[in-house]
């Protein structure tokens, strides 16, 4: 096995996960903004793709929801994999358990690809693309609870730049995502697990509430593609709807730079901070 590893200032960073044997072992860059105790979901979102499409070589995921059991630790992770198989499709469910307790649980469905001949001129999304591109050299994205730094999957794992809005300040927004280090050592980052690991940042690019007043944290993300990811960059252009019950929702569109790929939308769970 190849190690990967890169650097971030006086930081050498691993993998985001190292495999021994049956477990998964989480680096400091898999570890979110609120406690570095627990991982970002964008990390475990990427390594259940992972998982995902080993199960299933050559077909293409066209849907992954992550339910988010309990907080993922920064700690070993045993998974467990159910395939249903049939003829144009298969659906994968994965468990993620630390120390034999479950954190996390996935439904993937794969699918077989049968190109078809469309007519010319089909309307489509709107708007057709995320403007500027990456290469226009956007800020990196202001991401409430991200302690300026630290290692983490959001800073040191991921190469972010804002396209619309101001991270600053609560509304809709989009920004686009790079991987910038191997999610399991010595594995390639297929582009499925590019958009996964992208895709949970919708609740963070798009917010509404002040990170020290309140916490917004999503227990859910479910992903919908319609085509392969091209290029290494993810855009995600997210708006997000809260609700006095104390509920709420994050709906992204997600493109490359060729234009829209798919979907995601995120279940917000909202409790203001006691003022002590």
């Amino acid at each position: 096995m190849v190690s990967f590893q890169v650097r971030y200032g006086s930081f050498v960073i691993q993998p985001v996960y190292e495999r021994h044997g049956d477990f998964w072992h989480p680096t400091a860059a898999a570890s979110g903004p609120w406690d570095q105790r627990a991982q970002h979901g964008g990390a475990p979102a990427a390594l259940l793709t992972y998982i995902a499409e080993a199960q299933a070589p050559g077909l293409m995921l066209t849907r992954l929801t992550v339910e988010l059991v309990k907080p993922v630790p920064v700690a070993p992770l045993t998974s467990s994999v159910e395939v249903h198989a049939g003829r144009s499709t298969t659906r994968v469910t994965i468990d993620l358990a630390a120390d034999g307790v479950l954190v996390a649980r996935a439904h993937a469905l794969l699918m077989v690809a049968q190109p078809v001949d469309l007519p010319d001129g089909l309307p489509g999304w709107t708007p057709p693309s995320i403007e500027p591109g990456p290469e226009a050299g956007g800020p990196p994205l202001h991401l409430p609870g991200s302690a300026n730094g630290t290692v983490s999957f959001a800073r040191t794992a991921m190469e972010h730049r804002l396209a619309q809005g101001d991270g600053t300040q609560p509304g809709p927004g989009a920004a686009w995502f790079r991987v910038s280090t191997s999610i399991v050592e010595g594995e390639p980052v297929s582009p499925a697990m590019r958009v996964a690991a992208a895709a949970d940042f919708g609740n963070g690019v798009s917010w509404l509430l002040p990170a020290d007043e309140y916490l917004f944290t999503n227990p859910d993300l479910s992903i919908h593609l319609h085509r392969h990811p091209v290029g290494e960059w993810v855009g995600v252009a997210a708006q997000t709807h809260a609700d006095p019950g104390g509920f709420g929702t994050t709906s992204t569109m997600l493109y490359d730079q060729q234009g829209p790929i798919g979907t995601a939308i995120q279940s917000l769970l909202l409790r203001q901070r006691r003022r002590d």
